[in-house]
């Protein structure tokens, strides 16, 4: 089992802080608060962010896990990574919200929720950090470097082997991130 600190530091974060929650925009509704169930074929497109304390000058980038492969009861594949996602501006029209800029690539593609079946809803957990090198000054190089390391060559997607016993913690330090800013999760089965 990966370490995994940072999501147990991430928990605490919004716990009775609804400043410091993602929402999501999936299947074309909104969906607020954490835990809430959404079934998982509605769920396999990327889903929207919003995220209300959002700083306009800032770009913040997403990493969303599975904390419960293969089943809640037994996790010894997970957490699985479902996406990290940089390049996410605040948008001009709708303050608070997340858009993805189309000319910042993903490092890990998203896929949806594919929990076995038998098995209970599982958490997927999206992790909301600013971006290294959004403000106006700060060297974006270093980040772009990083970012450029850890992403499948030649736009290829992410293979499930890759994907399995991820660490957050591992994957801030790989970016260069800072403490998480905001997290959200949701069920699904």
């Amino acid at each position: 089992m990966p370490s995994n600190k940072s999501v147990e530091r991430a928990f605490v974060l919004v716990q009775g802080d609804a400043s410091k929650t993602v929402g999501f925009g999936i299947g074309g509704r909104e969906i607020e608060g954490n835990g809430a169930y959404v079934a998982k074929a509605e769920a396999q497109s990327p889903p929207t962010l919003s995220f209300a304390a959002a700083l306009p000058n800032k770009t913040y980038l997403v990493i969303a896990l599975d904390l419960d492969a293969p089943f809640t009861f037994w996790s010894g594949l997970g957490p699985i990574l479902h996406w990290i996602q940089p390049g996410l501006p605040v948008g001009e029209t709708n303050p608070g919200r997340l858009e993805i800029d189309p000319g910042s690539p993903f490092i890990a593609n998203y896929i949806g929720p594919a929990p076995p079946p038998l098995g209970g809803p599982h958490r997927y957990v999206f992790f909301l950090y600013e971006q290294p090198g959004s403000d106006e000054g700060e060297n974006a190089n270093e980040f772009d470097d990083k970012r450029r390391q850890a992403t499948p060559k030649d736009g290829k997607t992410m293979g499930n082997g890759a994907r399995m016993w991820a660490s957050l913690d591992e994957w801030e330090a790989k970016l260069g991130l800072g403490e998480v800013v905001a997290m959200g999760w949701f069920r699904s089965n």
